[in-house]
């Protein structure tokens, strides 16, 4: 690094969460080093091993988002396979699906793509800020809607999605909720059946502090998992003397092997979350969002977008200056002041579209569980110093057009 750059302070968690606690590298090398067997593909000692640390991990995620069945937690490598299991598996030519304006990518493009086989698409509008309003969706309901399918906060502006309320009017028509967990699964209080969510598609490493290549998908109980169809199918460790995939949970939808590794690397971040709570997550980085939001706003030529209130988001925070692109702000941030953020669409360009920054997109700040106040302010500072800088570029820019102007006037 540059030694006139001072240290990094990350701030794009909503991306990838960084640092991760200490016990998550020690648990991926651990398993290498002492385990390294594949779990439920024998009955060695290692392999035994290997199968009590998955499911081990399942308690855990089942504890933590209010599931009965540790078994009916399912392993993919990431929430975007998750999604495309759920919504392929279930969706059918004819069917009607009900999504939001707020949604990633990992939604949007399964859907787009099954709206091409004959499904049908609503997309329910947010207001600017990325709010939505339950009686919207009620009014979006169709005879053949089949499922409600909701990012449960924005990953480009961290709103906070009613689920609980959008939840209960799928319960009353008999229609399912799945739920985009990536941006609040560690850092925001979910609970599956008091949230009325019936499928929860979670990924490892962001909020829950795992590595990359983990994540899934929890079926609540009132979803038969034989209602849907397996993304693949393959060797599963079990009823291997059949050619056809087994029907029961997990193994219906866990073909080949797992990322073990991976997944005790996971379960190291799941027992630091479970050690601290997280409640204390979430009031720390709402601490922070305040924090940001605040300085942000008091920023001239500064722009905020969402809800400005903490308690309605994550800390996921986007904003552009005035006479700076966003990459052109990204640029001399990391360069110049070591603060690492995200910016332009973030995948999610319906989002944008809601906000009105689309094309050029924004700079994203999301701090994480490690971020300190004094990370806050030193990238406020940092921010301010660009922004003062683009208002005196801007400044010079108008003079030189009206001495222009003058010139061709006289």
């Amino acid at each position: 690094m540059d030694p006139q750059v001072p240290d990094i302070i990350y701030l794009d968690n909503a991306a990838t969460s960084w640092p991760k606690p200490a016990g998550v590298a020690q648990a991926i090398a651990d398993f290498i080093t002492y385990i390294g067997a594949n779990p439920g593909r024998a009955g060695h000692r290692l392999s035994t091993a290997a199968a009590e640390l998955v499911y081990d991990t399942r308690a855990l995620l089942a504890e933590m988002f209010g599931a009965e069945d540790p078994l009916r937690v399912v392993f993919c490598k990431n929430v975007t396979e998750a999604l495309n299991t759920i919504l392929r598996g279930l969706l059918r030519p004819g069917d009607h699906v009900i999504t939001g304006s707020m949604e990633h990518n990992s939604v949007m493009r399964p859907l787009r793509a099954l709206e091409r086989q004959g499904v049908e698409l609503t997309m329910v509008p947010a207001s600017p800020a990325g709010v939505l309003q339950p009686r919207h969706f009620e009014h979006a309901l169709r005879p053949h809607t089949r499922l409600i399918v909701l990012n449960h906060a924005s990953n480009v502006v961290g709103t906070l999605a009613p689920v609980r309320e959008v939840g209960q009017i799928a319960r009353e028509h008999g229609i399912w909720l799945v739920v985009d967990a990536a941006q609040t699964a560690g850092v925001y209080p979910i609970h599956m059946p008091a949230d009325n969510i019936d499928i929860l598609c979670f990924t490892g490493h962001k909020g829950l502090l795992g590595p990359q290549g983990t994540g899934g998908f929890i079926l609540g109980e009132r979803v038969p998992a034989d209602a849907i169809e397996p993304l693949m199918r393959g060797g599963t460790g079990s009823r291997s003397e059949e050619e056809h995939q087994p029907e029961f949970l997990p193994d219906r939808f866990e073909s080949g092997t797992l990322n073990a590794a991976g997944i005790a690397g996971l379960k190291a971040g799941l027992e630091f979350l479970r050690e601290e709570g997280i409640q204390k997550v979430r009031a720390h980085e709402m601490a922070l969002t305040r924090r940001l939001l605040d300085g942000l706003r008091a920023i001239a030529g500064v722009q905020v977008y969402g809800t400005g209130d903490p308690a309605q988001q994550v800390a996921v925070v986007s904003f552009n200056i005035a006479g700076m692109s966003p990459s052109e702000a990204a640029l001399a941030l990391d360069e110049e002041f070591g603060i690492l953020c995200r910016v332009g669409l973030h995948c999610a360009p319906a989002a944008h579209r809601t906000i009105g920054t689309f094309p050029q997109g924004t700079i994203r700040f999301s701090p994480g569980y490690f971020t300190t106040p004094q990370d806050i302010d030193r990238a406020l500072e940092a921010v301010e110093t660009l922004a003062q800088r683009a208002q005196t570029l801007i400044f010079q820019v108008a003079n030189r057009e009206r001495s222009v102007y003058d010139d061709e006037d006289r």
